[in-house]
This record gives C-alpha cells, sequence and structure tokens, in this order.
C-alpha cells in the first residue's frame, strides 16, 4: 500500500495489515464483514472499535470533503463503514444518531413537516452597480451616525438557503428557509450530505443554529445527466434548481446517491453567547468543523469592496460551483444591531449581483415546441456555448412576433444570455456577422407535430392548434395534471407519459385511471413493483382536493391558488360548472379575462366529457373545507394587513381564515384597512398603521374578534 499516507489512522491499519496476503482489494468487504461477525457478544473491545471506526471515518470524510486530501481510497473507506454498519446491526444499541452510518439507508419519508424558525430567514437587498454599492455604504455610516463600518465580502452562492441546528454538539434539525418564517424540515435528507457533520468538533455551545447555502457542484450535475441522458430522461437545467428538487426528494437513499455540499456563512445569536465580528463567527464554525467558504475577504472602506467585486467578475468562472454575485456584510455585531431591519431584509447586508453574462453563437435551426394549451413557441438551436457556467445549446425566441422584430435568422451569430441566470434567451442577432445565405424563418401554418391548421390567438400575439388530441399537447397536459402542485403522481414523469401516449394508451387525463398494473409492468424501464408503486400513486391522487384538480385540468390563466379560490368559493365541480360569466366576475380575485377563460373552459363539450369521465373514476368534486365557509361571517366587509411573525399562525393560514370568515385580507396598509393583526418584528406596515390610527391587534385580539364579532 505504498499510496497510503503516512498518518492514516490505526483503525485503517488494523483493516489492511490484519488482512491475508493474498487478499484481493476487492475481497475487503467480505473480509471486515466475518471480522464484524466473529462474536456477538458487545464487550468493551467492541464498544471501543465502534467508537474508533466513527472517529476514522468522520476524519477521512473532512479530508476528503472539505481538504480535498484524500489518504484513503474509496474502496478502503467504504470498508471501514461497511465494518462499522456491521458492528451496529449485530448490537443495536451502540447505533447513535451522529453515527456516519446514518447517512446512508433510511427508509422513505412520508412527507416534509412545517417548521417555524426562531429567527426569520430574510432575505436580502440587491444592488447591481457601483452607484448603489456607494449607495448602500452611505446608509449604512448614516445609520451608525458617521462611524466607518469594516464590511466583509462574501461569494454568493446560487443554491437553497438552509438553517441547521446542533444540540449537545449533535446535528437535530435542518430546514429550508421556506417563507422565511417557515420552513420544511429536511433533516433526513442534509444528513446524507458528507460536508455535513452529524457531530461538533472541538468543544460546542448546548445549543448552535447555523445558516448556509446548499449547493451542487457543475461537475455533479454534469455527472448526474450523463445518467439521465443513457436513461432517455430529460436533464437538469441547473444546479440551483437540481439542489431544491433534491432536497425535497421524500427518499433520502437518493439523496445520498446525488453529491449535494454546503457553505456556511452565519450563526443565529444563542442567549450567553453574544457574537462579535462576522469573520470571528466563520472562524468560530471552521473550529468546530463545519464547512464554510474560504473566498471571503475583511474590506475597511467601500473602496476595497469595490475593488473585490471586480476581482471576483472574471475570477468567480473558475470556481467548481455557480455564483452570481457577492454578499458584502458589516463586521462588526454591535454595528449590525444598531443598523436593524425592515420587515423585509437587514440593513446591514446588501447584495451585489454580477450582470448576465452574455455569449455569442451561431444559430444553426430553429425548432417549434407546442405546449399543452396549443401554444407555439419558436425555439434556438445553437452552437454549444459555454454561459453563466453551463454549456448552452437552446434558447427561447419567445414568440414569432418577436422573432420577426428581431429578424434573427439561421445562419446568423447571435447573443444569447440567461434570464435571471436560469433561462437562456436570445437578445439579437450580430449585423456585422450576418452570412449572405442567412434564411428567415416563415411562420407556420400547421402544428409541426399533428398537421394541424394553426391559428392566431385574439387575445395574446402566439399562434395556437386548436387540436386537443394533438400528441405534444397531451403530453405536456398530462405532465402538468401529474406534477407536485397538481394532482402530485409520484413516477409519471416525462419518460413515462410519453411512452403511454406514443403507445396510445392514455390520451386524456382520465384514461390514466383506467392503467392497471399488468399494462404499466410491460413498458420500458418499468417492472411489476415500479408499476405497483404508480398505479397505487394514481389510485390515491383521487383524494386530492378540488382546487388542486381545478389547477391540474389546464384551464389557462388559472394557476394554484386561483384554483382554490374558485373551489372554496363553489364548493363543488357541478356549480362551478353551471357559473355564469357574472357570477365569476363577482368573485374577489377573477378578474374577467380569467372568467371568460374558466366559462369557456366548461362550455365546451370536449371538457364537460373530462370531467365526467374523472368524476365517474372517482376523483374529488367537492371542496372538503366547504363546511367551514358555512361558519357565522363575523368578518364580513372588514379589511386585515397581516405583519411579523405570528405564534400560531402562519401568514397564509390567517388569510385564508380571514377570508373565510368573510373578512378582506390584503398586502398593504391604507385609510381603508380596519385592523392589521401584528406579530414579532413587525415592520414599517405597523408604524404606518399607528401614523394612521388604525387598530392594531395581537393573535389573541384577532381570536377574540373572531369568537365575538366584528
Amino acid at each position: 500500500m505504498e499510496h497510503l499516507a503516512a498518518d492514516t489512522g490505526p483503525g485503517i491499519h488494523r483493516v489492511l495489515c490484519e488482512r491475508p496476503a493474498t487478499m484481493r482489494a476487492s475481497d475487503l468487504f467480505g473480509y471486515t464483514g466475518r471480522m464484524a461477525s466473529q462474536d456477538q457478544t458487545l464487550t468493551d473491545e467492541v464498544r471501543a472499535r465502534c467508537a474508533e471506526l466513527r472517529a476514522d471515518i468522520d476524519r477521512h470524510s473532512r479530508l476528503y470533503y472539505e481538504e480535498a486530501a484524500p489518504v484513503i481510497s474509496d474502496l478502503e473507506f467504504d470498508a471501514l463503514l461497511r465494518e462499522l454498519q456491521e458492528l451496529e446491526q449485530l448490537h443495536p444499541e451502540l447505533q447513535t444518531s451522529d453515527s456516519p452510518t446514518q447517512r446512508v439507508g433510511g427508509a422513505p419519508l412520508e412527507g416534509f413537516v412545517t417548521v417555524t424558525h426562531r429567527v426569520p430567514m430574510l432575505s436580502i437587498d440587491n444592488t447591481y452597480n457601483e452607484a448603489e454599492l456607494r449607495e448602500f455604504d452611505r446608509r449604512v455610516r448614516k445609520g451608525l451616525d458617521g462611524t466607518e463600518p469594516v464590511y466583509v465580502v462574501e461569494l454568493k452562492i446560487d443554491g437553497v438557503a438552509i438553517s441547521i441546528r446542533y444540540e449537545d454538539g449533535v446535528l437535530v434539525r435542518a430546514a429550508t428557509r421556506g417563507d422565511g418564517y417557515r420552513g420544511d424540515d429536511v433533516t433526513e435528507n442534509v444528513k446524507r450530505i458528507r460536508s455535513v457533520p452529524l457531530r461538533l468538533k472541538d468543544d460546542p455551545p448546548a445549543a448552535l443554529e447555523a445558516r448556509g447555502e446548499v449547493y451542487m457542484t457543475v461537475k455533479e450535475l454534469e455527472r448526474l445527466n450523463k445518467l439521465r441522458e443513457k436513461e432517455g430522461e430529460e436533464p437538469y437545467r441547473n444546479p440551483r434548481n437540481t439542489t431544491a428538487g433534491t432536497l425535497k426528494l421524500l427518499d433520502p437513499r437518493q439523496v445520498a446517491q446525488r453529491r449535494l455540499d454546503i457553505a456556511l456563512y452565519d450563526l443565529v445569536p444563542e442567549e450567553g453567547h453574544e457574537l462579535t465580528t462576522h469573520v470571528e463567527t466563520l472562524k468560530g464554525l471552521e473550529r468546530l468543523g463545519l464547512p464554510v467558504s474560504p473566498h471571503y475577504k475583511r474590506c475597511a472602506s467601500i473602496e476595497e469592496v469595490l475593488q473585490a467585486c471586480e476581482e471576483w467578475r472574471e475570477k468567480r468562472r473558475e470556481l467548481p460551483y455557480e455564483t452570481d454575485g457577492l454578499v458584502i456584510k458589516v463586521d462588526s455585531a454591535a454595528q449590525r444591531r444598531r443598523l436593524g431591519a425592515t420587515s423585509k431584509a437587514p440593513r446591514w447586508v446588501i447584495a451585489f449581483k454580477f450582470p448576465a453574462e452574455i455569449a455569442q453563437t451561431k444559430l444553426l435551426n430553429i425548432k417549434i415546441q407546442v405546449g399543452k394549451s396549443g401554444a407555439l413557441t419558436p425555439v434556438a438551436e445553437m452552437a454549444p456555448v459555454r454561459l453563466a457556467g453551463t454549456i448552452v445549446k437552446r434558447a427561447t425566441l419567445h414568440n414569432f412576433e418577436d422573432l420577426a422584430k428581431k429578424d434573427v435568422r439561421i445562419g446568423d451569430t447571435i447573443e444569447v444570455q440567461k434570464a435571471g441566470e436560469i433561462i437562456p434567451q436570445v437578445l439579437r442577432f450580430v449585423p456585422e456577422k450576418r452570412p449572405a445565405d442567412a434564411q428567415s424563418f416563415p411562420l407556420p401554418r400547421e402544428c409541426p407535430v399533428c398537421g394541424t391548421e394553426v391559428h392566431k390567438d385574439p387575445d395574446s400575439v402566439c399562434l395556437r392548434c386548436l387540436n386537443l388530441a394533438c400528441p405534444a399537447q397531451v403530453k405536456e397536459r398530462l405532465e402538468h395534471f401529474a406534477s407536485r402542485k397538481a394532482m402530485d403522481i409520484e413516477g409519471l414523469g416525462p419518460a413515462l407519459i410519453a411512452q403511454l401516449v406514443a403507445q396510445k394508451l392514455v390520451t386524456a387525463p382520465a384514461d390514466l385511471y383506467q392503467l392497471d398494473v399488468e399494462t404499466v409492468a410491460h413498458l420500458e424501464r418499468m417492472a411489476e413493483k415500479s408499476a405497483s408503486y404508480l398505479i397505487q400513486a394514481i389510485e390515491e391522487s383521487k383524494s386530492r382536493p378540488l382546487g388542486r384538480l381545478l389547477f391540474a385540468l389546464g384551464i389557462r390563466h388559472v394557476g394554484s391558488r386561483t384554483g382554490e379560490v374558485l373551489a372554496e368559493h363553489f364548493g363543488t365541480m357541478d356549480a362551478l360548472m353551471s357559473a355564469s360569466m357574472e357570477e365569476l366576475t363577482q368573485i374577489h380575485e377573477v378578474g374577467d379575462v380569467l372568467a371568460k377563460s374558466v366559462y369557456d373552459f366548461f362550455e365546451t363539450e370536449e371538457n364537460r366529457a373530462l370531467i365526467a369521465q374523472l368524476g365517474a373514476a372517482g376523483l374529488n368534486m367537492r371542496e372538503e373545507t366547504r363546511g367551514a365557509k358555512e361558519e357565522a361571517q363575523t368578518l364580513a366587509g372588514k379589511t386585515f394587513v397581516v405583519t411579523g411573525t405570528l405564534e400560531n399562525y402562519s401568514r397564509d393560514e390567517i388569510q385564508a381564515r380571514i377570508k373565510q370568515l368573510g373578512g378582506k385580507a390584503t398586502g398593504s396598509v391604507s385609510k381603508s384597512t380596519n385592523y392589521v393583526v401584528a406579530g414579532e418584528n413587525a415592520g414599517s406596515k405597523l408604524d404606518k398603521a399607528q401614523q394612521l390610527g388604525i387598530p392594531v391587534l395581537t393573535e389573541a385580539e384577532f381570536e377574540a374578534l373572531v369568537e365575538g364579532g366584528a
């Protein structure tokens, strides 16, 4: 083992040195397994061996994931982990919540529990140029009565905000940002991130809550996409969205297969443990074994901040992960407390966003994409070009009117940028590089998928295929119908839908409910077990709320919130289908365009037939909370504004309660506001209410108002 470093731990030496000279490396697993299973008696030696293995595994994890300096091979690392797993299986009483074995395996989760953040995870205001950064500096110095602040500049990693909590040094909870006040408990998934320590080093405090960013490297995204391409599945679009989707997977084993990483950048103050400076906070996190980005810099003036921003403008391309800017923070904790926060964001921090990168490439072709509503969208197919950290081959051209205005032609050199660093879009062609044989793209007269004549949409600039049986539309509608916010049919992805449509097994959503295990099991990459899971998921979708079904139907302009509004107002599908235009427009959140879209949808014979088929299949056609709407309308005619963090309600819950009782919940305070319900950390809305003399209620006073009548 010449490549083995001299500082390899004693546990590694025991595994390697005790194995027979004739043993191959591939035999390690079986060998360690026999070692672990020789004796099932729990002895002091077994306890010591478990402790030794945990220490070795943790040490080598840090060397691999944090310091990028591994001293053993993956096979040797896996051998240690396997031995510890087998010892814990033999002696379950030795298994602890912070054991490295808890990163692998684990049963699928039932769902995610919503947790309340003890300290809200506020958003950060953005700046885009030098002038705005200087204005931020001016505001900070004014807030500090002229005192010169020291800043810390950090990379703004493009990932998913996370809060992780340790108690007595052991990881007990991890939660997403959510709405800033409440997020999803994703502890089991975060445990699968190798760089997250399950137990802190050094002498950790009794309680510690750190904030940071979970992300995926560009290289890992490329690895996953190669696997998906082999399986005939659509590649993931970017690291940030893939990270977010991974954290929401219900099976932690799948999370473990994707190599997420994390960088922590702040601590939530705990009682009796006051923070001093941000730099000391970062160093403290590192001492405890928590991963921190090394790319931070202390700047004594705004001039140094601007210099750091300029340095990273191009240098960021060398990073293994995506970043869309920098975060500038006041270093002193005392100064941060003096500056405070608005209801939305702290006053002591700001993000500097790099301008969207623009790249030039050649337009090879223009293809037409047909959406679920029949809309035809031109899509540019380009020579591959690196843009904002990823290789881009396709970009949107929005619509044919926009294509004509830009006069983009096949063969042109074009400029492309990512809108919001995510969606590639064509900006313009480069006139001086236009070749003589550049070809204009003709306005299509028929659908490229089904050949049906296309029509100009009277309400927009798009062209539309009106054939509801068009295979492209069928696939798009089924994907939407099965999506998480709609009927949430787990396992019914694009690849499987494409097979179902191609074999004419499904031509409309109602056909999904006629499928059986035998039929599905005969499809490519399916078997009886996976088919059974899918049929079970389809069956479970029948009980989704009426509002989800209305959204799933793909009615134009009807989003998930509008579906809930319509379901709450009418109570049943029959009542909604019978509603007149006048009845629809009288609903507070429904305008003329939306009302006409809903009315026209249910006036169409094919759509009424689809509803009948779904009803016959057993789907829920009644709003389950309809009975609650029949409560006394104690808040009728009253307008409420909710601000701050409430103890017993989320913002959505209390607003739904207000509407349920006949009241109106709005987002801004005005003279027409009747009441403001204020929780902790209420901001400018509370100030404005007090200025206007509007009654301010606590949660208890709000409940008393509900019970006693307005």
